[in-house]
């Protein structure tokens, strides 16, 4: 029996395969418990071996690859239309064997565990600053019951609501005004916290060699540059860099037929950290943009002139996502565009 490809389903605790021989004819449908799963892949021959990009999808593939086999990940809507009517951990499995051996299949990048410890601080400061605009919305509704109205914003509301616990005219209880200070203090823990995942991204982009080359991209700063690095993985996987802004849902989604092109609205489609990262920083650069006479400056601004400033920051956007991949591709330095040129 020699498998060459496998299509594996992860799981928590059970896991399906299906492997097929070099003539696509199936040799292997089983289930594995979670603790006889490497001793099986011990046992093959170096294969490929295909598994849904999903969680615990990036540890599988570092330990399969260990054992000498080739993995690849693939998004599960691609995998959906291999699948055979109803869906179940053999019919997935079986899919995924199919989807895996497409020559035409976009596969994704697998992180190694220190990408994925990096992103860590990211996902652990996002949750941090959920918490924080949770509570600061709390808070302001408390208030509002008492006649308190605060503006919204975290500064606002980090500056009004200590002037706000010491006035003792303004008609708050005691018992009121206890449940507002553990708040605040709570708040307080909250800023501190998302200091301290600050300083541990700055630290990590001071340390990476390509993401001090990204951050001389403007509007690129060590969070945007960090994740960029940790996320895109293996940047090979993509063929140009409008495939990966593709990959970040900021190009338009398209609906063209009989010859014509119909561009819409963005897709969306992708990791939403790093696009709302891309588009908050080309928001930044387009407040300065007018004082700036280089090309790209000179091309946003001619942009911000005849579209919507939203318009202009998602293009702009998946120029700097562009501009990223082709400095990690080809591990060039970034060369900032030289003024523009106006034709006599």
């Amino acid at each position: 029996m020699k498998i060459t490809r496998v299509g594996l389903d992860i799981a928590k605790q059970v896991f399906q395969v299906h492997g097929v021989d070099e003539h696509g004819k199936a040799r292997a449908r089983k289930q594995l418990p979670r603790a006889k799963v490497r001793e099986f892949f011990v046992q093959l021959p170096a294969c490929l071996i295909g598994i849904e990009a999903c969680g615990s999808a990036h540890y599988w593939g570092c330990e399969l690859t260990k054992l000498g086999h080739t993995v690849k990940l693939m998004a599960a809507q691609f995998v959906v239309p291999y699948r055979k009517r109803g869906k179940n951990d053999a019919n997935d499995a079986e899919a995924i064997c199919e989807a895996v051996g497409r020559p035409n299949m976009r596969f994704v990048a697998i992180k190694t565990e220190e990408q994925q410890s990096v992103l860590m601080v990211h996902r652990a400061r996002t949750l941090v600053v959920a918490n924080r605009t949770a509570q600061v919305n709390q808070i302001r509704g408390l208030l509002g019951e008492f006649g308190l109205v605060v503006p919204k914003g975290v500064a606002r509301l980090r500056r009004e609501l200590p002037e706000i616990l010491e006035d003792a005219e303004n008609g708050l209880l005691p018992l009121a005004r206890e449940v507002l200070a553990g708040l605040l203090e709570q708040f307080h823990t909250f800023d501190a916290q998302v200091a301290r995942y600050d300083r541990q991204i700055r630290t990590l982009a001071e340390a990476s060699e390509p993401a001090r080359r990204l951050m001389r991209v403007e509007a690129i700063g060590p969070q945007t540059a960090t994740a960029l690095v940790a996320s895109m993985g293996d940047p090979r996987v993509f063929k140009n860099g409008r495939g990966y802004a593709a990959s970040l849902g900021i190009t338009p989604r398209q609906h063209s037929s009989g010859g014509k092109d119909r561009l819409g609205h963005i897709t969306r489609q992708g990791d939403s950290y790093l696009r709302m990262l891309l588009v908050h920083g080309a928001r930044a650069y387009l407040r300065v943009v007018d004082k700036k006479t280089d090309a790209k400056s000179a091309w946003a601004r001619r942009l911000k002139e005849r579209r919507h400033v939203n318009v202009a920051a998602v293009a702009l956007a998946a120029k700097h996502a562009r501009i990223a991949w082709a400095i990690l591709a080809h591990g060039t330095e970034y060369r900032p565009a030289g003024p523009e040129v106006v034709a006599a």
